[in-house]
């Protein structure tokens, strides 16, 4: 195939089965959001570049060399969403959400961009679901959105292994970075060109970098740099997770590659997944709004791939949904149709032949797609009648076409129909 009519690098056709999983882990998203009570929230698809450079982060590869950014033709700088968090705190600033009822929760499913690598379960566009939490600075509200994430992953069966850290404040991470730049300029000879660079702007990100583990181990722990306010943060928020029943491991190298982060930072992993392990992350982002041109709140979040899941959670969300009803044609005529359209109408997916089959070949069809299969025609059409045959059996019975649907919803229940003979 000409490679012009190609999809873009990096990203997917998500076919019928994968979009049925795909439907299914929203809806459950959607419920998990439920029980919390977190509201869904949508923003545009594309935002001013500011939001995201300024809110963001200017050092982060996010916004350096990922982000898929134009001039529209009023000459405003626009760019694709790569991240949610930073255009909904945009939201929470301009819609004065400030005024609502503390905390406000909120939660997400969209479309997100980045010009980044493709890898396994990571795509150029993908969907991401999100949790944030406005107004909060307790550690309990750090506490439920891990309770979120938790409830979220055990819902598609995974057992996932959560990491935290704490990177400190405005008021104890300076002393951090004067001490970790110090640490890593007597290694630069050993760090990667990536890295070398990050030390005039980003110096914490050298701590994830794949490349350099080996000197990102003896680097020096934040944990030594904590003031008295950040250690009890962190402390409080550890006690409340086992509390929660969810263990916890603190790993002094998290640090996550956004710049708005403050005090608690944390992965969720499944190590299933090998290397790219991570299904979702988040943290504390208390200075998120200011960046976005409002006043200080305190707020705290999480989100993952929504491709990256379900590649985790296997067949946890069960085989692609089959119509459970097919209507086949007998004789000529479109007798099918309208039976089809009365299943319909009574709520139950049906689907009917289109092909022009033979009798023989449209239930060979009905085998593949349906429980249930109707046939419709003939001279049974003529004296107000259907033939119903439930496939995992082959009872078959002739129906009133008043009593179809009934009759067709109770046998793909399983249970006796009361009216399967006509009346």
């Amino acid at each position: 195939m000409d490679e012009r009519w190609q999809r873009p690098r990096g990203t997917q056709d998500v076919l019928p089965a994968e979009a049925e999983r795909m439907e299914r882990l929203r809806r459950l998203v959607a419920q998990v959001a439920e029980l919390y009570g977190y509201g869904a929230i949508e923003t545009p698809v594309f935002e001013q570049t500011a939001v995201f450079v300024d809110g963001v982060g200017g050092a982060t590869d996010i916004v350096q060399h990922e982000r898929y950014s134009f001039v529209d033709a009023g000459g405003v700088a626009l760019t694709l969403r790569p991240e949610g968090t930073a255009a909904i705190a945009r939201a929470y600033v301009e819609n004065g959400l400030s005024a609502w009822p503390k905390p406000v929760r909120l939660y997400y499913w969209a479309p997100m961009f980045r010009r980044e690598r493709p890898q396994k379960g990571r795509y150029r566009q993908h969907q991401q679901y999100g949790f944030e939490l406005y107004g909060s600075p307790e550690p309990t509200a750090d506490a439920e959105v891990l309770l979120v994430a938790r409830r979220l992953l055990q819902a598609v069966g995974l057992s996932p292994h959560v990491l935290v850290n704490s990177i400190g404040c405005d008021q104890c991470r300076p002393r951090y970075r004067e001490a970790l730049v110090a640490y890593l300029d007597s290694h630069g000879a050993a760090l990667c060109g990536d890295c070398r660079r990050r030390l005039a702007d980003n110096p914490l990100r050298v701590l994830d970098c794949k490349q350099d583990q080996a000197v990102a181990r003896g680097a020096p722990d934040i944990a030594a740099f904590w003031c008295d306010a950040c250690r009890s943060h962190q402390e409080a928020v550890v006690a409340l997770a086992a509390e929660a029943g969810i263990p916890v491991e603190r790993d002094p190298a998290l640090v996550r590659g956004i710049d708005y982060y403050s005090r608690t930072v944390f992965e969720v992993h499944d190590p299933s997944l090998g290397a790219q392990s991570t299904v979702l992350g988040g943290g504390r982002y208390d200075g998120l709004t200011v960046r976005v041109g409002g006043a200080p709140v305190p707020a705290v979040g999480f989100a993952g791939g929504a491709e990256r899941l379900l590649m985790a959670a296997g067949a946890a969300l069960g085989a692609p949904r089959v119509p459970s009803a097919y209507v086949a044609q007998v004789g000529v005529g479109h007798q099918g149709w309208q039976a089809a359209e009365r299943l319909r109408g009574a709520g139950i997916p049906t689907e009917v032949d289109l092909m022009a089959r033979s009798l023989k070949a449209q239930m060979k069809e009905a085998g593949r797609r349906a429980s249930v299969v109707v046939l419709a025609g003939g001279r049974e059409w003529e004296d107000g009648l259907v033939t119903v045959k439930r496939l995992s059996d082959g009872r078959e019975a002739a129906v009133a076409l008043a009593n179809l649907a009934g009759t067709v919803r109770e046998w793909l229940n399983g249970v006796e129909a009361e009216h399967a003979e006509p009346k």
